[in-house]
């Protein structure tokens, strides 16, 4: 009988010890998780930070350069020149009848 109790307690720890370990495996999880995303989320920032204001086709950083009232980016190296959303649209509005009118719909 009492060899029985015995078992029975040891059962009992065995069960309780497994509970635990899987409550902190489970944490493990959540927290490496998290720290994977938290280091991705660091990573994405830096190479975008790296990123900002070079040319797309050589890495060379950009120039402002103002035409009228657009603000342009040229590239010094490759001459290659980029536009923010909208400003396009204020250049070919100058022109009625030239390509980029025709080719924005803006001609008549």
């Amino acid at each position: 009988m009492a060899d029985e109790k015995d078992r029975f307690g040891d059962k009992l720890r065995d069960v309780e010890k497994a509970r635990e370990d899987q409550y902190f495996a489970e944490r493990d999880r959540t927290l490496i998780h998290k720290l994977k995303a938290e280091k991705e989320t660091q990573h994405e920032r830096t190479l975008r930070d790296l990123a900002r204001m070079r040319c797309p086709q050589c890495g060379e950083h950009l120039k402002a350069q103002r035409y009228g009232e657009v603000s342009l980016d040229e590239c010094p190296t490759c001459k290659g020149v980029w536009l923010e959303k909208g400003e396009l649209q204020k250049i070919a509005g100058r022109e009625t009848d030239g390509w980029l009118a025709r080719y924005l719909g803006l001609g008549r």
